[in-house]
């Protein structure tokens, strides 16, 4: 994560990824993919949700 992440965008394409793995016109392979995916997205937002409950802590115990 080189720049800035953008929770929300984030957020967005992993709602995104979601419809498309629900619809039965998706193939299998392009599941593998999306689910690989969404992977990278989880551990970008949990990174960064830690992150920022980090910094709140650090603001509330000065």
């Amino acid at each position: 994560m080189g720049k800035k992440f953008d929770y929300a965008k984030a957020m967005a394409r992993l709602e995104e990824i979601a419809v498309k793995v629900e619809d039965p016109k998706t193939s299998l392979d392009d599941i593998a993919g999306l689910v690989k995916e969404s992977r990278t997205l989880i551990k970008d937002c949990r990174e960064y949700l830690r992150g920022v409950r980090e910094s709140i802590e650090s603001v509330e115990n000065e």
